[in-house]
């Protein structure tokens, strides 16, 4: 959606709305019980939260590289919203941003990363229900699958439309979800004892490793 100069921020509205669209859709695949799950969703949702501010709200990463950026690019108005994508002006793509091999890598990526959240919770709602250990359908080829659903859509909005904030935020966001799930797998080793650990030593956490074997069926 394109916006003239005049109106491309400020708009409050667009905020708020976006970033609740996106943090409910993680919320309903998601559905935090515990306390690391509720962590896992809020980190993600002050992503969202800053990742919009800039792309609708307020445009600080543009504000503070304004001066390279006028070097660099005179006669860019990088108030438009077309313009604020800022990989498809930097690397000089042509034509409409929206659809730029980026932006559609972008788009592949979100929801990649969302269907991966709701299939892996679909497995681990079954598994709580019955006391079993989730390693079926996702949970066969990765150990943390909802953690990487969740890298792999903040990849997205990055190739799709990066700041400052949200370019620092991802790694530490990257190391909290690993150190997240380290905590996980030593309480899933006590309540499992050798069958997470086997189910460890066979299966990676984050990195799939993907086989001649199909999935298990769920």
């Amino acid at each position: 959606m394109d916006h003239g100069t005049a109106s491309a921020y400020g708009l409050w509205s667009l905020v708020l709305i976006n970033s609740a669209v996106f943090i409910v859709f993680a919320f309903s695949f998601t559905k935090p019980k515990t306390n690391r799950d509720w962590r896992s969703l809020g980190v993600f949702s002050a992503f969202i939260v800053a990742l919009f501010t800039e792309m609708y709200g307020f445009p600080l990463t543009i504000y503070l590289l304004s001066g390279w950026l006028t070097q660099n690019y005179p006669g860019v108005d990088f108030l438009s919203h077309e313009n604020g994508h800022l990989w498809h002006t930097i690397l000089g793509l042509g034509g409409n941003a929206h659809f730029d091999v980026l932006h559609i890598l972008s788009n592949v990526f979100i929801f990649a990363g969302f269907w991966l959240l709701a299939s892996a919770w679909n497995v681990l709602y079954k598994a709580q229900q019955t006391g079993t250990l989730a390693k079926t359908g996702t949970y066969s080829h990765l150990r943390h699958p909802q953690y990487l659903g969740f890298i792999i859509i903040m990849t997205g909005f990055l190739l799709q439309w990066p700041t400052l904030p949200t370019l620092i935020m991802f790694p530490i966001l990257v190391y909290f979800y690993v150190r997240l799930a380290k905590h996980e797998e030593k309480q899933a080793l006590v309540d499992f004892g050798n069958e997470y650990r086997n189910y460890m030593n066979e299966t990676p956490g984050f990195i799939p490793r993907f086989n001649p074997t199909s999935m298990e069926a769920e």
